[in-house]
């Protein structure tokens, strides 16, 4: 969620050493998705402070059933950073979507968000993303 690897092991840490000093006092984080959400709220508080994805309108197409096949082609750091790039809290959504380790009611959970928003959020998210794979990834047709 954020685009700065260092900023990024920042999180984790101060996540984990948070976990670990709740531990200590017999009063570990709720489930296992309190790592999610907490993680999530530092990387926000982190992003304030750096740079501010552009509000601007991205094209969208129809979601290709060629798109695994097209993500693939991807290194891990681009999908990374088109996510990145994207504003709070579609940025949550997409990352978590394309973890794709939560079902919809963590989802929902992790990213303090109503069905309809969540919704939009990853539909919009993911026709803007397929735009971005037909231009960056074209599909061969044999």
């Amino acid at each position: 969620m954020v685009a700065d690897a260092r900023k990024a092991a920042e999180v984790f840490h101060a996540t984990l050493r948070d976990a670990a000093q709740q531990a200590a006092k017999n009063e570990p984080p709720s489930d296992r998705l309190w790592f999610f959400r907490d993680a999530r709220w530092r990387c926000l508080e982190a992003s304030d402070k750096g740079l501010q994805a552009e509000d601007i309108c991205l094209g969208e197409e129809e979601i290709s059933a060629l798109a695994p096949s097209q993500i693939k082609k991807l290194e891990p750091e681009q999908l990374a950073i088109w996510i990145s790039a994207a504003p709070d809290p579609q940025r949550t959504a997409l990352a978590l979507f394309y973890l794709d380790e939560f079902n919809h009611q963590e989802l929902l959970s992790i990213s303090e968000l109503k069905p309809p928003e969540l919704a939009k959020l990853l539909s919009e998210g993911r026709q803007q993303f397929q735009a971005w794979l037909n231009a960056t990834v074209p599909v061969v047709e044999i």
